[in-house]
């Protein structure tokens, strides 16, 4: 069954509604949001809480540390979910129907933050693990979709201008957000006010787009590869992600993509997460400076997805990924010296922050897609979704790690260059255009 225009716009579309969650709640509200309520909880404020604890779950840990900590969680039990969900995907005639189920479980999860007040960080704590979980789940379907809508030659493309469509579109929330705060004294509102309807936002904005793709996209029957059970999806979904991993070494290129990749994402997804804790924290810079800083970074990102897209038209995707991952080792040794209450600085790096961010994910994605043998794309991409939009789980684990022995988000922050340094390292080692065919599809003409 081929794509038609209007259904790959509509596969756009599910980008834009979805970022409103990346943007809006993960990267500028939430962290220093939980960390306020975290830090009431304890009985401190700022500067005060050097020494503070809070007590979730009876363990004892800074409250700075939590929203980092929070995220790893979450990621933790991503690893059990999303693989799975991706075989369910694989085997069911109904993938559309999946990717409403997860959308609307995460949209009303974060609708629900309407109710983090006071100092309900567990609250806080547990609709974020309910709402990260589901919106793993969903971009793995939605990443299923692509091998389905774009071929070969065409995948970069379309994969590059769904990111910027994403960017595009959780930048534009965030702008009417940012007009929020800006706003606050004429709205009769204080900051945790604004910053708590605007996650609000966020969860009524993924659900009202989310009906856009569902719209459009079309049910395909499941690939004659992905039925090797006779009971119903969930039950072979199970065992058919049991005879994935276990194949996995049938593919070992494919398998080694995937670790380098699972690396340098978690880099580039703590930065994202984290950047506005670190620019509240460490640099002592306000909303006023902070948030407009991520609203550029949005729109330079949709504009970044579309030049590193044709960069990777001209010399490959593998290639521009490399440059890319350069790139990022330099912004975090920058944001290392970054001067503390200076906006200037903070607004050039999240410039070139935005450039590099989209295309560095979207080529990934695109390229991912080519090393996943047939009939298997929900299940590799239950597998990539670990690491992937937020779910990124090793370096919040190492932020908060070093964060809590140290009490220095500097130290923190320049922890993350290993994922680049790494990342780069095994990517380079991976011969693409044979990892391409052992997984027995046909390479690009350009890697």
């Amino acid at each position: 069954m081929q794509s038609t225009r209007r259904e790959r716009v509509g596969w756009y579309f599910y980008d834009w509604a979805n970022s409103a969650f990346q943007t809006t709640v993960i990267t500028v509200f939430l962290g220093p949001y939980l960390t306020s309520i975290a830090e009431k909880a304890a009985g401190c404020d700022g500067d005060a809480c050097d020494t503070a604890v809070i007590h979730p779950l009876g363990l004892s840990i800074a409250p700075g540390a939590l929203f980092p900590y929070t995220v790893s969680l979450s990621v933790f039990l991503t690893v059990f979910a999303l693989p799975v969900a991706g075989a369910i995907a694989d085997r069911s005639a109904h993938k559309k129907q999946l990717l409403a189920l997860f959308a609307y479980i995460g949209a009303a999860a974060t609708t629900a933050m309407l109710f983090l007040t006071g100092d309900r960080y567990l609250l806080g704590a547990g609709l974020f693990l309910v709402a990260n979980i589901a919106f793993g789940a969903s971009i793995v379907v939605y990443n299923s979709f692509l091998p389905q809508i774009a071929d070969e030659e065409d995948r970069d493309r379309v994969s590059s201008f769904g990111w910027a469509w994403g960017y595009l579109g959780g930048g534009t929330l965030l702008l009417l957000n940012v007009a929020a705060v800006l706003s606050k004294d004429a709205l009769g509102m204080s900051t945790g006010e604004v910053a708590r309807y605007s996650l609000v936002s966020a969860g009524l904005w993924w659900a009202g787009f989310t009906t856009i793709p569902l719209l459009a996209l079309r049910n395909r029957p499941p690939q004659a590869e992905a039925l090797t059970g006779g009971g119903n999806a969930l039950t072979d979904g199970f065992r058919q992600l049991w005879h994935t991993l276990r194949g996995l070494k049938a593919y070992p290129l494919t398998l080694f993509f995937l670790a380098a990749y699972l690396i340098y994402n978690d880099g580039i997804q703590t930065v994202i997460s984290l950047a506005s804790q670190y620019g509240t924290k460490e640099l002592k810079l306000d909303d006023s400076v902070l948030v407009p800083t991520i609203l550029m970074v949005q729109f330079l990102a949709f504009a970044g997805a579309l030049l590193l897209g044709r960069l990777a038209r001209a010399i490959g995707a593998w290639k521009t990924i490399l440059v890319s991952l350069v790139l990022w080792t330099l912004v975090i040794v920058v944001a290392f010296f970054l001067p503390a209450k200076q906006a200037v600085p903070f607004v050039i790096l999240g410039g070139a922050i935005g450039l590099v961010l989209g295309g560095s994910q979207a080529l990934s994605r695109s390229l991912f897609s080519q090393l996943i043998p047939k009939g298997k794309e929900g299940e590799y991409f239950g597998i990539y979704e670990i690491s992937d939009k937020g779910t990124s789980w090793l370096g919040p684990l190492l932020f908060g790690l070093a964060y809590d022995l140290t009490r220095s988000y500097r130290i923190a922050i320049v922890s993350l260059l290993v994922f680049f340094v790494a990342g780069f390292v095994m990517l380079a080692m991976v011969p693409i255009r044979r990892a391409i065919e052992q997984a027995g599809n046909t390479p690009p003409a350009r890697l």
